[in-house]
């Protein structure tokens, strides 16, 4: 397999999905439809930047179990280069998810071997070579800190996706980072963890009452050449360090399952960057394309659309 574009460092996890029509109430017990297959946010990333054009490879680690041994081949058929580490004393990462009918989810994570990734797990090469190394907080946050450094040694793009919210992220490793992507809730935690809003407290609600031009200033605070907020249906902000934009996302029929939506959306962002030249809107809006058409069918990695789906989209906005 030829060099990656793409590297992204992060978790594996077995999702195990129920489906049901209302979440149950304490003590209570209620019918639902039970799948299970690949996830995990570095995971569920990989496959979406793949399935999105863009040669890509996975560095991870599994459990020397059952939920671990069928993964090399999966990204093999992917056509993801995988580099996974196998952590005899751990399982492999799960994830026990809910899905009601409209689509909304509730998920536990046992993050298991995706933790005891080690920075010397992280191939130096492989990195190196790279254009973008994306990672996340499903692993071993030494792990990342490995991968950007050495990304930053040789002028590779560097994406962080700061989730789930972590109590021992490290700040410091801003400094390494060129593009970060929390999502509402995400941003809201770390500007309050930064204090970064000279009124005082802040929240989720109050960062979806700001005007786009408060919430660019509260994007310059992070030092970060690039921040991106990720909104759900109402698409993603794009703040750097000389504009601002709002992107919408793309309109669906039906919305079947949004687990995974984040994801894809910085797969498609991440392949965008590569397919773009480094184009911050540009990716973005592949980005919102790719997370819009997730949701249309269930699941989080099987989600993941393929190029032939995304292209006519971006067609209609003038980017073919």
């Amino acid at each position: 397999m030829g060099k990656s574009n793409v590297v992204v460092v992060g978790g594996y996890n077995q999702d195990l999905t129920w489906y049901t029509s209302a979440f149950p109430r304490p003590g209570e017990t209620v019918m639902g439809r039970f799948v299970t297959g690949p996830g995990g946010k570095g995971s569920n990333q990989a496959f979406a930047a793949a399935r999105a054009g863009a040669r890509t490879a996975f560095v991870g680690a599994v459990g020397d179990d059952h939920f671990g041994d069928p993964l090399p081949a999966l990204y093999e058929k992917e056509g993801i280069d995988h580099h996974l580490v196998v952590k005899p004393n751990h399982p492999t990462g799960n994830a026990g998810i809910w899905v009601d009918e409209n689509g909304r989810n509730d998920i536990i994570v046992d993050l298991g071997a995706n933790n005891a990734l080690l920075a010397e797990d992280v191939p130096e090469e492989l990195v190196a070579s790279a254009r973008v190394v994306v990672c996340q907080h499903e692993t071993n946050l030494a792990a990342n800190q490995r991968a950007f450094e050495i990304a930053k040694r040789n002028g590779v793009k560097t994406v962080l996706n700061p989730a789930p919210t972590r109590d021992d992220f490290d700040e410091s490793i801003l400094s390494l980072v060129d593009i970060i992507m929390p999502n509402e809730t995400e941003f809201a935690s770390l500007v309050a963890r930064m204090g970064f809003y000279d009124a005082g407290e802040f929240s989720e609600q109050m960062m979806v009452g700001l005007g786009d031009e408060d919430l660019h200033d509260l994007c310059r605070q992070f030092s970060v050449p690039v921040v991106i907020v990720t909104l759900g249906k109402h698409g993603c902000f794009v703040s750097t360090e000389t504009e601002y934009r709002k992107l919408p996302t793309i309109d669906v029929e039906h919305v079947v399952d949004t687990c995974g939506a984040g994801d894809a959306f910085v797969g498609g962002f991440s392949a965008g960057l590569v397919r773009f030249g480094g184009d911050v809107f540009k990716s973005a809006v592949f980005g919102n394309i790719t997370a819009g058409l997730s949701v249309t069918r269930p699941g989080t990695a099987p989600s993941m659309p393929q190029l032939a789906e995304i292209e006519p989209y971006l067609k209609s906005q003038g980017l073919d």
